[in-house]
């Protein structure tokens, strides 16, 4: 929408990589095609509605964030609200009369095209000073135009279609204000909501899908401060604690966001966040589907047959990026995408080197990044640890692989389908530990019809000490 000073691009470099993650999350989600199922309902966060529309009371109107900042002097505040603005497309054959009808799909050589709602990336910046923020605070409305345009589709040099694309007319409000707060040092209690404005009713229906080109997709806020610091929400200070507990924030959730764990930055998202997020640096693009499952979802989009991946390229130009990107990863950078033990590195690293007797024998360092191509730990290896001959006592009786036992999962450390299985009996398969000290026992449970299948492949359900009572014991063999 407007162009950032420079000053706000260097405040908020950091924090963009997370917003952008914010902007783009479920934007479009394997297999990236239009006609999937899972992508026919779009646009699940941070989605502020026209507040005449019949159906806004089933959705948001507005955002609202209270954080807390300690001032130094009156630095200047710096806003940015970022959203998706909804282009709708419609795909049309070139008829021989020289019109065009609507179709559902058009087939092209390198790609299916076919009706989709793109999201263009809109950003609204206001910059004050914090002593300007008092009483009413300041407000800064803005709107975008509706927009048209056309955009030919050829084949074999000929014409063959036209995409239309189409904008609608989007109003919204950012409102800033600050309140100075009693305590041992100074403190303000920022607010800033951000509401769409619009005057769209949509003639009376709920339609969720027409509201959508109306609306505020995917609205988040950025707030930078060029001196003083945030305080966390999440963890405040003890002399702040009770400011923090006052704090309201109304469909969004503020999260300190500033390079190397600074606090002059925050980023205020639908989605729930801790502070000081990050991106996996293993990750090697945006897949739109949770970066947690990177590599489940580049085996399987390279997977995807010749005609699915036409027609995710057809879909949208992000979505054509990710089969591009799983088409042509290097080995390398997939196999980086299979697992990295991160907090263990700060735990371990530095420690006291092993003693002189045991240090020629040593395994590599599996935080060095260099094990030799080995594993960079073998259970076989390492005579501490049996999972088949260890026991450990529950209730006094000692328990291990061939133990009958009563499953009692309560509601610490479970989730809704351990509840289920309250009360049924298993077979426990083997007793695991893991580096924290935390013990394990792998269980199959009686009447599951996949038992076998889960022994072949090594998969149970796990269960720690206190949700098994011991039963009788089952003979090995």
């Amino acid at each position: 929408m407007t162009s950032a000073a420079p000053a706000t691009e260097d405040l908020f470099a950091h924090a963009r990589q997370i917003a952008d993650a914010v902007l783009l999350e479920g934007y479009v989600l394997y297999p990236y095609r239009a006609s999937a199922a899972k992508n026919r309902m779009r646009w699940q966060f941070g989605v502020l509605v026209p507040p005449k529309w019949p159906g806004a009371a089933a959705e948001h109107t507005l955002q609202r964030t209270e954080c807390l900042l300690e001032p130094r002097g009156n630095p200047v505040l710096h806003a940015q609200v970022r959203f998706l603005h909804a282009r709708r497309r419609t795909v049309q054959r070139a008829v021989p009369d020289g019109t065009y009808e609507t179709v559902d799909a058009l087939e092209l050589p390198d790609r299916v095209v076919r009706p989709w709602d793109e999201g263009v990336t809109e950003q609204v910046d206001l910059t004050a000073e914090i002593s300007a923020l008092t009483g009413d605070g300041t407000r800064l409305p803005f709107t975008l135009p509706a927009h048209e345009e056309s955009e030919p589709l050829h084949a074999g040099g000929r014409l063959v279609g036209r995409q239309l694309r189409r904008r609608e007319r989007v109003s919204g409000e950012l409102h800033l204000s600050a309140t100075e707060l009693d305590g041992p040092c100074r403190l303000l209690r920022l607010t800033a909501t951000v509401r769409n404005t619009g005057d769209w009713s949509g003639d009376g229906t709920a339609d969720r899908e027409a509201a959508l080109p109306h609306s505020l997709l995917s609205a988040h806020l950025l707030l930078g401060v060029t001196s003083g610091a945030f305080l966390s929400l999440t963890d405040p200070p003890e002399w702040a604690s009770g400011a923090a507990a006052t704090c309201r924030n109304t469909h969004t959730w503020p999260v300190l966001a500033g390079a190397d764990g600074t606090a002059r930055t925050v980023l205020s998202s639908p989605i729930i966040l801790e502070d000081h997020p990050r991106i996996a640096p293993e990750s090697p693009g945006v897949l739109y589907d949770a970066t947690e499952i990177d590599e489940i979802l580049a085996l399987r989009t390279a997977a995807l047959t010749d005609q699915e991946k036409r027609e995710a390229r057809g879909t949208d130009d992000r979505a054509a990026a990710v089969i591009d990107l799983a088409d042509s990863m290097p080995p390398e950078v997939l196999e980086r995408l299979h697992g990295a033990v991160r907090a263990l590195r700060e735990v371990t690293g530095g420690g006291p080197p092993p003693p002189p007797d045991r240090a020629a024998a040593a395994p590599p360092d599996p935080f060095d990044g260099d094990t030799g191509g080995a594993p960079w730990w073998d259970p076989a290896a390492d005579a501490a640890v049996d999972p088949v001959r260890d026991r450990v006592l529950v209730d006094g009786t000692p328990v291990g692989a061939g133990s009958r036992v009563a499953l009692r999962p309560g509601p610490r450390r479970t989730d809704a389908q351990d509840l289920f299985l309250h009360g049924r009996t298993g077979v426990v398969e083997a007793v695991l530990h893991d580096v924290d000290g935390g013990v394990h026992l792998a269980v199959t449970v009686d009447g599951d019809p996949g038992a076998d299948i889960r022994r072949e492949q090594g998969r149970f359900l796990y269960f720690q000490p206190d949700e098994l009572a011991p039963l009788a014991t089952v003979e090995d063999g």
